[in-house]
């Protein structure tokens, strides 16, 4: 399988060498020349996540050199529960969030880091993994990656935009992984990230390859628990599921995209998004236009120029197109409130704002007559967001463990100004380049 660039403007090129480049060179994003088709059937045998991804991945790491591994790097990486779990008549939870760092990017950060370690040769220099977060993927990124040898992990973030304890959590690893605080906007860490990544210059003197969604390494494992999900529900005797994904910079929705293009029985697939319209407005009809973001309580979902917006314009090419396939709506703060404390009272259901996010868009569903089979996609752990549930619930929330543990260590991270120059400065800075 090779892969080529959606802007069409960069040579096609095998797996290994587009996980570690992150970007195209010509500034867009890698997506794979062709796309399988899969049936149901091809799965029989197959009921665990990391044997349903090994099957489906299978074609996308044929002719690599990580091909003899692919079955290795499943079982290491995808060793994560992610269970469909019942809620109310036709409705069900799929539960991403009981990996290390109590969110769904845990699943793609680990395997994306089991095959670049795979790649990497001992004589290499010291890869410098870059990624900017509005919440959640900085720190599956810096589990995934912590006292690896051969990498270190730079984490932008937006300074006072993510929960206490998601910026904890950043600043709490150490060793190979540094914070930054930007001050700015997630979409101002993204901007940054993606000029580093284009910078012939400094990859001449650093090592760079990006954990975002903007990478393959990402994409690709993300299909894995739509397939997971809507192979257990057909297997149940249920019609294909339909989802509804909170999303923001689209990469774990482009997931479930993908999986149902593959063949998986995946029905209707709606975006659920916070205060920040880009998408929903374009579903709605308008042209596609990136603003500034702005901040709402379901704060990983805090981005108004999506990068995967871009592959999935290559996806579908004609915008009519693309808006028969998928659809968007946007819940503001005040229901995000609402739904928190009504599924709360209703039958004792915990949720994070994000997933709240998805469970209003589905209500909105259900008041308007829709019985269908759906599943909400839960995509973090609500002890994340303390401060938003427990004021609203009157409850503490429990922890888990692995989170616990990374609280109680120390946190530190750099200030830094939404300046490329800074960036420039702390990535080139010999300190912070672990021995190899």
């Amino acid at each position: 399988m090779k892969y080529v660039s959606t802007r069409g403007n960069a040579p096609a090129i095998g797996l290994g060498a587009a996980l570690v480049a992150g970007l195209a060179p010509d500034g867009g994003l890698y997506v794979p020349a062709s796309l399988p088709v899969f049936n149901v059937a091809d799965f029989d045998g197959c009921d665990t996540l990391p044997t349903i991804a090994a099957r489906l991945l299978r074609p996308f790491f044929a002719g690599d050199a990580l091909a003899d591994e692919l079955d290795a790097i499943c079982a290491e990486a995808l060793d994560l529960p992610a269970p469909l779990r019942a809620i109310a008549p036709a409705t069900w939870l799929l539960e991403l969030f009981h990996g290390p760092t109590a969110a769904f990017k845990d699943f793609a950060a680990r395997f994306l880091a089991a095959c670049l370690a795979r790649l990497r040769d001992a004589g290499d220099p010291v890869r410098t993994v870059l990624v900017a977060t509005s919440g959640d993927t900085g720190a599956a990124v810096a589990a995934a990656f912590h006292n690896r040898p051969g990498f270190r992990v730079v984490i932008l973030y937006p300074d006072g935009r993510v929960s206490p304890r998601q910026a904890h959590q950043l600043g709490a690893f150490g060793d190979n992984v540094h914070a930054l605080r930007v001050a700015g906007s997630f979409d101002d860490c993204q901007a940054l990230v993606k000029r580093a990544l284009a910078d012939d210059v400094l990859k001449r003197n650093v090592a760079l390859t990006s954990a975002n969604s903007i990478s393959l390494g990402r994409l690709l494992p993300q299909m894995a628990y739509y397939a997971l999900a809507a192979l257990a529900h057909r297997r149940a005797g249920g019609a294909p599921l339909n989802v509804v994904i909170p999303t923001g910079n689209l990469g774990n929705a482009l997931g479930a995209v993908l999986a149902r293009r593959l063949g998986l029985p995946i029905g209707e697939i709606v975006l659920a998004t916070n205060a920040n319209r880009t998408l929903p407005d374009f579903f709605a009809g308008a042209d596609y236009a990136p603003r500034a973001s702005i901040a709402t309580l379901a704060n990983a979902m805090d981005v108004g120029a999506p990068s995967n917006f871009e592959r999935l314009r290559w996806l579908h090419p004609a915008a009519a197109d693309l808006r028969h396939a998928l659809t968007a709506e946007s819940v503001d703060d005040d229901a995000i409130r609402a739904t928190i404390r009504r599924v709360h009272a209703q039958g004792g259901l915990v949720v994070c704002p994000h997933t709240a996010t998805a469970l209003h868009v589905l209500e909105r569903r259900r008041a308007a007559g829709d019985a269908r089979d759906w599943s909400v996609v839960a995509t973090a752990h609500p002890a994340k967001f303390e401060s938003v549930i427990e004021p609203l619930l009157g409850i503490a929330l429990d922890v888990p463990p692995a989170l616990s543990a990374l609280l109680a260590r120390p946190a530190h991270a750099k200030p830094i100004r939404a300046d490329y120059t800074d960036l420039c400065a702390v990535l080139t800075r010999e300190e912070t380049a672990p021995a190899q």
